[in-house]
């Protein structure tokens, strides 16, 4: 009995040292399913699969708790073209895996989606989450880089030093934080110098899918084209770009809480990065 009170005593303290080293994570995406182009052609996007799903499973997987927001509470497009072995080296078992758990969550369902609004964060409370990351995909160039409600959410992440995890074309969602994001989104639009006032991410070290993969990608866009490259929008407000040596591998930059990640292939690395920081 005595050897049985022991046992029990040792996994209720084993539960109680997990649960004390869990965090609560906030994954937030885009509500768009679409992004306007130049001359008024949109292009058919959402989040990519892997970009949400491998970060998404190490973070569940290591014990921790994750809730998903959009801006308005609507559930998130899956960008199709990602549903691709290629995202994952060409392994059709795990996108098998990641796109079976993508449906468990239910996640892109209109129905049954557990996707709540920034709005419902703010009530539950933003000092209740230990980090926050946000996968690309084109929708972010959509509506986060300019989202008055997610520029105080990251606004409150940083001025407490919570891990700030982004990847791909999520890295654009740091716009938000201007004070006038939606008017240096037009200077953007129009090729004008950018005056927004201070930027808390001014001087940061940061990536984000560069340029030179902009280009390459192009082909996926039908012949449309983006009205400005994340690259550009983030060095004109004074981030320090870093970028990898060879287009589309891995590439991740940690500067203070902010982790950042350039391509899909990062996405591993950027999960990676953010458990460290949870640690």
């Amino acid at each position: 009995m005595k050897k049985l009170n022991q046992i029990m005593f040792a996994m209720i303290a084993a539960s109680v040292a997990l649960s004390a080293n869990a965090a609560h994570v906030l994954v937030v995406l885009s509500d768009e399913g679409q992004l306007e182009l130049k001359n008024k052609q949109v292009f058919k996007t959402g989040f990519y699969l892997n970009e949400l799903m491998q970060p998404t499973k190490m973070l569940l997987d290591a014990g921790h708790t994750v809730t998903f927001a959009t801006p308005k509470g609507k559930a998130p497009t899956l960008d199709e073209s990602s549903n691709n072995a290629m995202y994952f080296n060409q392994d059709e078992k795990a996108l098998k895996q990641y796109a079976g758990l993508l449906h468990d969550l239910k996640l892109t369902s209109a129905q049954d989606s557990p996707v709540v609004s920034l709005a419902r964060i703010e009530q539950i409370g933003i000092d209740q989450f230990d980090a926050i990351y946000i996968p690309g995909g084109h929708a972010p160039m959509q509506d986060l880089l300019k989202d008055k409600q997610l520029g105080k959410v990251l606004t409150a992440f940083h001025n407490a030093g919570k891990p700030t995890a982004l990847v791909c074309h999520g890295p654009i969602a740091l716009m938000s934080t201007l004070p006038h994001a939606a008017e240096a989104v037009k200077q953007l639009e129009q090729g004008k110098k950018v005056k927004t006032g201070e930027w808390i991410y001014k001087n940061y070290q940061m990536t984000v899918i560069s340029n030179q993969e902009e280009e390459q990608a192009k082909g996926l866009l039908k012949g449309g084209e983006m009205k400005f490259y994340p690259q550009t929008a983030l060095e004109s407000l004074g981030a320090k770009y870093q970028s990898n040596t060879k287009a589309w591998s891995p590439n991740v930059v940690v500067d203070r809480e902010l982790i950042t990640g350039q391509n899909p292939a990062s996405a591993v690395l950027v999960g990676k990065s953010l458990l460290e920081k949870l640690k």
